[in-house]
């Protein structure tokens, strides 16, 4: 189901988010993903993330699709010319697939094959404009379409820059070219994210904030220093220093970021980056799932 609908709704929209494996053997992704699913509305499925060869996001939300799960497709402007771009929201939508989320993509100098040639022949706010028009049952040249294309189309935006100005103009621009929900870069500071959210409340578009599970403090210093738009404070760094469980004391952190912004927004994309089985979890301290009881063992007598 589009995520649109699900908030046009009413409901509280979940998203997760889960990588392709760098080969052909899907049968551990999709247990991680139907963990994930009970929990979450939809998954993403990122689309060779950091620049990086993996198996395609196209290929890997078909299977899902097959396997009763609903993918959110990541489509990057990196890798493919226009003519390739379109081409693959067409095969998209022949293959049922009904929410894509468009990114411009990490240069290939920050991937495994550095010698990379970028394409970039159009960025996320033409190719939103390129799906758009899509819907309208033509190509970007005006070439009529056989069938109709009925996508759910979502872009990104950074929360946490300074300045703020040039996020939020871009954002106008996508909304402009078609996007219909926005899911955030990782944030932690919910004083930031209100700030953000004051500043665009004019822009009438779903928000769906992100949040980051932490492994360790080392990943969050790490973070402050080489992710652009991320920022966690020091207090979360040092909570994460002296957790003596670092997966409990992560799911405590998410639970009680999306619980201070939750109602700010209209959903959640959590970005568990390897930790799926912890999302119900999360979930659960932000009060937006029920844990499954466990079975007590029978005893032996």
């Amino acid at each position: 189901m589009k995520l649109t609908e699900l908030i046009d709704s009413g409901k509280f929209v979940v998203t997760g988010e889960v990588g392709p494996p760098k080969g052909t053997d899907l049968s551990d992704l999709v247990k991680e993903a139907k963990t994930l699913m009970p929990a979450v509305d939809a998954i993403n499925v990122t689309d060779m993330q950091s620049a990086t060869m993996y198996l395609g996001s196209l290929a890997t939300c078909h299977i899902f699709k097959e396997n009763d799960l609903e993918p959110v497709y990541q489509l990057t402007c990196r890798d493919r010319n226009r003519i390739a771009l379109q081409s693959d929201l067409l095969s998209a939508v022949t293959l049922g697939i009904e929410n894509v989320l468009i990114l411009t993509g990490d240069h290939p100098l920050m991937g495994d094959h550095p010698q990379a040639k970028p394409v970039y022949d159009v960025d996320s706010v033409q190719l939103l404009e390129i799906a758009s028009h899509l819907g309208e049952g033509e190509d970007m040249v005006g070439n009529e379409l056989n069938g109709k294309l009925d996508l759910c189309l979502g872009a990104v935006v950074r929360p946490i820059a300074e300045p703020l100005e040039p996020q939020i103009i871009k954002l106008e621009k996508k909304v402009k070219a078609g996007a219909r929900f926005i899911q955030t870069q990782g944030v932690f500071d919910a004083s930031h994210f209100e700030k953000f959210m004051n500043a665009i409340q004019h822009i009438d578009v779903p928000i769906l904030v992100g949040i980051i599970l932490l492994k360790s403090d080392r990943m969050a210093r790490f973070m402050n220093k080489n992710v652009a738009g991320v920022e966690v404070p020091e207090p979360l760094v040092e909570e994460m220093a002296n957790a003596k469980s670092k997966a409990k004391t992560s799911v405590q952190i998410a639970g009680r970021l999306i619980n201070e912004m939750k109602d700010m927004c209209q959903g959640v994309h959590i970005m568990s980056l390897g930790w799926e089985k912890r999302v119900p979890e999360v979930l659960a301290a932000a009060g937006l799932y029920e844990l499954p009881k466990k079975k007590k063992k029978k005893k032996v007598e």
